[in-house]
């Protein structure tokens, strides 16, 4: 028996909203996801200024924070991706921004 892979059209991002707590992605298709701004560390450590410095990459495939170096895929938020960045590499950002 044959299958084909099923072709899941993902829908882009069209505007954000970051909270304290929360980031917040209104997608093409109408709907909004939101999830914990603790996923993405560099987001939950980032000033307000810094969060609302995005924009959308790849015509809304994704969005990028310039300040803090940080690219979310609208993909990722779908599947409940959180960031993958290792404690390692978030100390050592961490330690880069205790020094600006």
């Amino acid at each position: 028996m044959r299958t084909s892979p099923i072709e899941l059209e993902i829908p882009n991002a069209e505007n954000i909203t970051v909270t304290e707590d929360t980031l917040s992605v209104d997608l093409s298709d109408g709907r909004t996801i939101s999830v914990p701004l603790i996923w993405y560390p560099r987001l939950a450590h980032a000033s307000s200024v810094e969060r609302n410095n995005w924009r959308l990459i790849g015509k809304g495939i994704g969005i990028h924070w310039e300040d803090v170096d940080e690219d979310i895929s609208v993909e990722g938020l779908l599947l409940g991706r959180a960031s993958g960045e290792s404690q390692k590499s978030l100390a050592k950002w961490l330690e880069s921004r205790a020094h600006q």
